[in-house]
């Protein structure tokens, strides 16, 4: 089980060049007809055509070509269908019913996070000119896109293809499998699978340099017309890391991110901080050290959920 990266993901919605244009405004690039980069990584997001909004296809990679026969043998074993050669694997995720390829490789390195000079008590680093914040107020750069959060009211069954199939690891969960945080790099989580009453796309997360670059980037993203903030700024207890919720223009929720716990020795974390039991005291297994405590009502239930059942049921989807 060495899957080792998040290389890109695709997410299909009604209107796509209007979430095309939306990302090109606030931190992305043209890279392809409909794909969406960033200065360290070419392939970031795909925008396509779609019914309704969904996630409609994930990208990882994996450390070998025996990597990819062991998936594909647990796949077989599990009765469900894929292709592959060497080097590549496809699937179709039994759930959600998004496509699934995994390539032999690892996501290309990102270049080291913008560096800004912070004034502390007894620590006047920066002297006699302003914050980097304040003179550089646009729409920071996207470092890359670090995570996606799926809702299902299949729980054990989704958890169970991407941990033991596929080969996520857990990172914690809450109340023993109520919402499970799996990763496949250093971040805390790649993926998250919560409670929901259809399976759908709860948000795509993007990480940016700091808190300064998710404010920026909240703030600009909101001057677009039919971008909403949801909930933020704050800072997350599980993953650690600095959030800021939005909604974009095809009605998905995003995240922006920084500073997210990594974990780099698997048994360390393991042994010393994983959780399976995390509770819903202060929140749902306390949402946020600092900043709102509680998330609104549409965070777990956006308002078109019962369009996306429909879609769904139509599809043929469960």
């Amino acid at each position: 089980m060495a899957l080792n990266g998040l290389l890109d993901i695709r997410i299909a919605v009604p209107r796509p060049q209007e979430l095309f244009d939306f990302w090109l405004r606030h931190g992305m690039s043209a890279t392809a007809d409909g794909v969406l980069g960033t200065p360290d990584r070419p392939v970031q997001m795909q925008v396509s055509e779609g019914s309704h909004r969904h996630l409609s296809s994930m990208h990882l990679s994996c450390d070998n070509e025996s990597d990819i026969a062991d998936i594909a043998q647990r796949l077989t074993d599990a009765g469900l269908a894929s292709t592959s050669d060497s080097t590549t694997l496809r699937c179709v995720d039994p759930i959600f019913g998004h496509s699934i390829v995994i390539d032999v490789g690892s996501p290309h390195p990102l270049t080291p996070t913008q560096s800004r000079v912070f004034n502390g008590p007894g620590e006047r680093s920066r002297i006699n000119t302003r914050a980097d914040a304040v003179v550089h107020t646009e729409s920071p750069i996207v470092r890359r896109v670090g995570h996606v959060v799926l809702g299902t009211p299949h729980l054990a069954e989704a958890v169970d293809f991407y941990a033991n199939i596929l080969g996520y690891r857990i990172s914690d969960q809450i109340m023993k499998g109520f919402a499970s945080f799996m990763r496949v790099e250093s971040d805390h989580h790649n993926l998250m699978i919560q409670p929901g009453p259809t399976s759908y796309l709860n948000h795509y997360a993007v990480e940016v340099d700091d808190i300064d670059a998710v404010g920026l980037a909240g703030s600009s993203a909101l001057n677009d017309e039919g971008v909403s903030s949801v909930v933020g700024v704050g800072r997350h207890k599980l993953g650690a890391n600095v959030f800021w919720y939005l909604r974009d223009p095809s009605g998905n929720m995003f995240e922006f991110f920084s500073d997210m716990d990594q974990i780099v020795d698997d048994e360390v974390w393991d042994r010393e901080h994983r959780r399976l039991d995390w509770e819903g005291e202060d929140g749902p297994a306390g949402f946020a050290v600092w900043g709102p405590k509680d998330p609104p009502e549409e965070f777990f239930n956006p308002s078109d959920l019962p369009a996306i059942a429909a879609a769904r049921e139509a599809s043929g989807l469960k």
